[in-house]
This record gives C-alpha cells, structure tokens and sequence, in this order.
C-alpha cells in the first residue's frame, strides 16, 4: 500500500515538473512574441518610446531561458525520463534557446529603429514592415504548434520559410538601390537593412523550432532545407 502511494506520489511530482516546463515555455514564447510584435510597431510608427521599451524587456526573456534550461536539467537528473518526454524535454530546451535569440532579434530592431528615427521616413519602410508581419505569423502558428505538440501546423511554417527568403532577396536590392540612389540615404537605410536581416532570421528560428517539433513527435530530424541567397555580396551580421 505504502508503496502504491509513494508511486503517486512520484508520478504527480514529475507530471508537475513536466506542466512548469510546459508553463515557461508558454510564458517565454508568449513574452517574445509581444517584445516581435512591438519592434514592427515602433519601425511602423517611429516610436521611440515603444523601441525603447522592447529594448529594456530583453532581460525578461533571457531570465526565462534560464529557467527553462535549469527546469529542464532538474527533469533530466531526478526523473530520468525516457521516449517522448525526453525528447520534448531536449527540445524545450533547443527551443528556448531559440526564443531567445528571436527576443535579441526585436532587440536588435528596437535599437535599430531608435537611430532610424532621427532620419527620415523611407517608403521601403513599409516593405520591411509586411515581411515582418509574415513572420509574426509564422512566429504565432509556430509557438501554437509547439505547446499543441502539432506536428502539422510546424511543417506547414518550415515549408513556408522560403517564401520569407524570397521575399528579403527582393527587399535586399530595394534597399540597395535606395542608397545607391542618394548618399543621403545610406545611413539610415543601413539600419533598415540590418532591420530586414534580423526579421529574415526570425524566420529561420521559426523553422528551428519546427524541426524540435518534428524530432519530438518522429524521434527523427529533417533534412535541411536549401536556402534561397539573398545576395552574394551580403555580409550582414
């Protein structure tokens, strides 16, 4: 009897260790795409308050990533998970380091568009802005599928990352073009440019994070999917 008891016992504790996983997850994803969403607006509007504000939430999320990794680990050590919960366990944590860098991203594009602001307003703005809100899309549908564990959903945002490249090879001349056109422009077209890369490798994270689903629900991963060159002279870091 005592036995059984201290079963249940052992079962609840790792199915709520395995729910606070599931729940920093939920609360990462769902503060990175709020921090995504925002740095689109501050570009579309030139909020310097709002760019400010995604700026300084950054730390948030990195403090999120360290308790997803530490949840993770403390699974890892005192449970000794096997099958399926392993394998979402290693992927939560591939995926939170993935969130992470999505939230550097919109960090990025926050500081960006502070210095942007001082210039200007460039019709190519308007541009950037639509791709990134595809890949806010994408970002949504993706975060959905992981907590859904909907493989899917996630292979439907992997296969459409191509046309994110595409459409960033397209923006890429645009703006190439915009500087060539007046020198004037360089700077602040500059940092656009650098805006439009960072949105670009949002949407590369996106298809990470449907490759961890893949590999949750399979055991297996995907092959690589090629990608299209935005340009052979680019060198955006």
């Amino acid at each position: 009897m005592n036995t059984t008891v201290g079963s249940d016992h052992i079962v609840t504790a790792y199915d709520q260790d395995l729910d606070e996983l599931y729940r920093l997850i939920s609360q990462m994803s769902g503060l990175v795409e709020t921090q995504f969403a925002n740095s689109l607006k501050a570009v579309d509007s030139r909020d310097e308050e709002l760019a400010l504000k995604v700026k300084q939430r950054d730390k948030e999320i990195d403090q999120l990533e360290s308790d997803v990794d530490a949840a993770a680990i403390r699974l890892i050590a005192l449970r000794q998970p096997m099958a399926d919960d392993l394998r979402f366990i290693i992927s939560a944590m591939k995926a939170a380091s993935d969130i992470e860098r999505i939230g550097d991203y919109a960090k990025n594009i926050g500081k960006r568009t502070l210095v942007m602001s001082q210039f200007p307003a460039m019709p190519v703005m308007k541009s950037v802005v639509r791709m990134g809100q595809s890949v806010q899309t994408q970002l949504r549908d993706i975060f959905d599928a992981f907590l859904a564990g909907d493989e899917e959903k996630a292979m439907q945002v992997w296969e459409k990352d191509e046309d994110i490249d595409a459409h960033y090879t397209s923006l890429f001349r645009e703006i190439l073009t915009y500087m060539m056109e007046d020198p004037r422009n360089i700077t602040a077209a500059s940092h656009l440019m650098f805006v439009a890369k960072n949105i670009e490798r949002v949407g590369d994270l996106a298809t990470n994070i449907a490759e961890s689903i893949y590999f949750t629900k399979t055991g297996e991963s995907l092959a690589d999917r090629p990608k299209a060159d935005a340009s052979k002279y680019e060198s955006l870091d």
